[in-house]
């Protein structure tokens, strides 16, 4: 409930609002699931290959293929490129577990390399000492809403002959030297969870490539290894995109850019209002952050302005407080503390603060406030 002090109000501020989104675009969304209902083409309808089209060329590349989940979009593609038993996939420890377990799922290895402790997104120069005969992939996590850095990556993978598969979940639309995350490699996985930047009514993701076999196999994995149906010709997986999902996010495509400046001039107003002991988030030169995530640094003083926020009803998330090499699920693969430092520390100095595009800035201000009160 709402209180009241003088003028300020203490109404909580939520880390995303998506009824708040959904006000602003019922008006499209509905009429455009209503379409589908009456279609009753719920599986692979013409919403699906429309979307396709639609996201494909938003990430620059030649095709789209839309799947059940943006894990599902990781195993997908380390599939379609013969990922599997005894080959190594480079990747970060910090990030979502979907990005390892799509890697352990397809029967490969995960290998960690440590992080840039400014962007958070994997170091190419430890991924270069990462590498061996087992190595078959690299696959960099655009954190936050920005593009790791590609251009070493992409050359490691070109001289060692590797594949690259971009987990572009926090980060469609982010561009790294005028190319967009998702086009970079051999394959881009996305996600239209809810909270993402282009997020569903559902799960739902989506993989992103210029090479057509690659997209064939994809298509064909996602439909139980069956190009013809009933005609079955590898094992796959029932990993098909709802086509009311796909009405609702090619609404939402519509808008995203429009949210996507939302974010970035909420970025500024965070920059303008929080105090300077605290450290914003770091944009390289050449890159263009969609901030899926306005994440922040603090030393020493995470928990208590944490706590501080709680106490002021404002949301706020570690993402991420334990990295995945320290994670029980991780133990057989023998990481122990201290081998990835900077993945470590930064798991106990970031917060992500609420951030959505219909944020004002006098809420912004207020948020600021209590952060930097404690």
């Amino acid at each position: 409930m709402a209180t009241t002090t003088g003028e300020k109000t203490t109404t909580p501020i939520p880390l995303l609002d998506l009824k708040s989104q959904y006000r602003g675009i019922k008006d499209e969304v509905d009429p455009a699931i209503a379409q589908v209902l009456d279609s009753a083409r719920f599986i692979m309808g013409p919403d699906v290959a429309e979307l396709e089209k639609e996201v494909a060329a938003y990430c620059g590349t030649e095709y789209g293929v839309g799947c059940a989940s943006g894990t599902d979009a990781l195993i997908l593609a380390l599939d379609a490129c013969n990922i599997g038993p005894g080959d190594e996939v480079i990747t970060t420890p910090f990030t979502f577990i979907a990005t390892i377990e799509a890697i352990c799922q397809v029967g490969a290895t995960p290998v960690f390399a440590d992080i840039d402790p400014h962007t958070y997104n994997i170091d190419p120069e430890d991924v270069a000492r990462r590498i061996t005969k087992k190595t078959k992939a690299l696959l960099p996590v655009h954190l936050y809403g920005q593009s790791a850095d590609m251009d070493p990556l992409l050359e490691l993978a070109n001289k060692h002959k590797l594949r690259v598969v971009e987990d572009t979940a926090q980060a469609i639309g982010a561009e790294y030297k005028g190319r967009r995350a998702g086009g970079m490699g051999d394959i881009g996985c996305h996600s239209f969870f809810p909270s993402k930047n282009l997020g569903g009514f559902g799960d739902g993701g989506m993989v992103t490539t210029d090479d057509e076999e690659l997209a064939e196999r994809v298509r064909m994995l996602r439909v139980h290894g069956a190009k013809k149906k009933y005609y079955h010709e590898v094992i796959g997986y029932n990993s098909r995109l709802d086509t009311v999902q796909a009405a609702i996010l090619r609404v939402k495509l519509r808008h995203l850019d429009g949210w996507t400046e939302g974010r970035r001039r909420n970025a500024k107003l965070y920059d303008k209002h929080l105090g300077a002991d605290i450290e914003r988030p770091y944009v390289p030169e050449g890159n263009t952050h969609v901030f899926y995530l306005y994440t922040i640094s603090a030393p020493g003083r995470r928990d208590a302005i944490q706590a501080a926020c709680k106490a002021a009803g404002i949301a706020s998330v570690a993402y991420y407080p334990v990295a995945l090499h320290l994670q029980p699920v991780c133990a057989s693969l023998g990481y122990k503390e201290g081998d990835f430092p900077v993945s470590e520390e930064a798991c106990t100095r970031v917060l992500s603060l609420p951030m959505f595009p219909e944020l004002s800035e006098g809420q912004i201000a207020r948020i600021a406030e209590v952060v930097n009160g404690a």
